[in-house]
């Protein structure tokens, strides 16, 4: 049996076109679903899962409104295949129910792993260039020496609370902590 999916993204869109297309590719059921790809949790989807049995192909008008990211295409797909049940998406003629369209979604998972391989290597090879040219990635710390120098000294004074410090170094009370933490006793000891 063909189980049809169609999602659109927002309340004012129209899944006409989607539904015109699983009706006309022979789906016996067909659910729809109003709802952002970026939400992890589609009912409708959900449904459609539950619904499709071993033999079935869940179809679809294009990748994308099934998942999101190729990462969860193919974490949905291999969950499908291990329950038996085909994906055919029909903008983009992939049907993992044949010998093909099984190869045409491997070679798109296979070469998004290999982008998100390189994108990695590139990042890696950018850091250690940078490092090398003295660079550190990162935030520049909030508190430089001189700064905790004069947190020091001010905090000596029992008359001058951490709040008030650290409001005149622009900084939040918890970053003097983490960088001083006998800030928290009422007086700071000569040499701390």
């Amino acid at each position: 049996m063909l189980v049809g999916y169609a999602r659109v993204s927002t309340q004012d869109q129209n899944p006409a076109l989607q539904l015109d297309a699983l009706n006309g590719a022979g789906c016996g059921k067909v659910f729809t679903e109003k709802a952002s790809g970026a939400l992890r949790e589609r009912p409708q989807l959900k449904a459609a899962l539950d619904y499709v049995r071993a033999g079935d192909t869940l179809v679809v008008w294009k990748l994308d409104r099934l998942a999101r990211s190729i990462k969860q295409l193919i974490e949905t797909v291999e969950e499908m295949g291990e329950r038996k049940i085909g994906l055919r998406s029909l903008t983009e003629a992939i049907d993992t129910t044949t010998a093909g369209g099984k190869l045409v979604f491997h070679v798109f998972a296979a070469l998004a792993e290999f982008e998100r391989g390189v994108i990695r290597e590139r990042t890696k090879a950018g850091l250690e260039a940078a490092r090398e040219r003295g660079k550190l990635g990162g935030r520049p710390p909030a508190l430089k020496a001189s700064d905790l120098a004069a947190a020091k000294a001010m905090l000596r004074d029992p008359e001058i609370t951490v709040a008030e410090v650290a409001k005149r170094l622009g900084v939040v009370p918890s970053t003097l902590y983490r960088h001083l933490p006998k800030a928290r006793s009422t007086v700071m000891e000569e040499g701390e």
